[in-house]
């Protein structure tokens, strides 16, 4: 079945058509709810959070742009949407930041690794961490989507950077990395 009339289906309510969809997208969309959330479980209530308001409102769906990039921006929403109201991000001088890259010689870390050390964040590193680094926001995107200033969203990264440097280098056992400091 063919994408365009899957959708159409979907409008219409139709059951089979939304567990058509559901398997074709599952994964992607629980891939990204998993980058938002603090564990598995989480993970699995914001993709069903995600699913309910994708299905209430696939009738919006003008089929302009990808049909995926609309399933992603919804899903990142309801996972954004669970931390809006919370006090979770903190702000810090602004003057005191400093871009870092890492550099890490040891380049064996396996995805799930590195995965479980972004989830570890506290969440208001890991939302702009997620947002910026991982999906491509800019700052004043970050600030809109999640209501805070753009120096907030600037420090909880450089926050979010540091904390993840310091478990990169802990589980290298101190190995061999390097870090260079962009003063832009």
């Amino acid at each position: 079945m063919k994408l365009k009339n899957l959708i159409k289906r979907c409008k219409q309510n139709d059951l089979s058509s939304q567990k058509l969809l559901y398997e074709m997208f599952a994964e992607v969309l629980f891939s990204i709810s998993l980058k938002y959330s603090r564990n598995y479980a989480e993970a699995e209530d914001n993709l069903q959070d995600a699913f309910i308001t994708i299905f209430e409102n696939v009738h919006q769906f003008q089929h302009k742009g990808s049909f995926e990039g609309w399933l992603k921006r919804i899903t990142i929403n309801i996972c954004l949407q669970r931390y809006r109201t919370q006090k979770v991000f903190e702000l810090v001088n602004e003057n005191a930041l400093k871009a870092e890259e890492i550099y890490v010689e040891d380049e064996s870390y396996t995805l799930p690794f590195l995965l479980n050390c972004i989830q570890s964040l506290p969440d208001r590193y890991r939302m702009v961490f997620n947002l910026y680094t991982l999906d491509g926001f800019s700052h004043r995107e970050i600030a809109e989507k999640l209501s805070i200033s753009e120096g907030t969203s600037k420090s909880n990264l450089s926050r979010a950077k540091e904390i993840l440097r310091k478990k990169i280098v802990e589980a290298s056992g101190g190995g061999n990395y390097s870090y260079k400091i962009d003063q832009n």
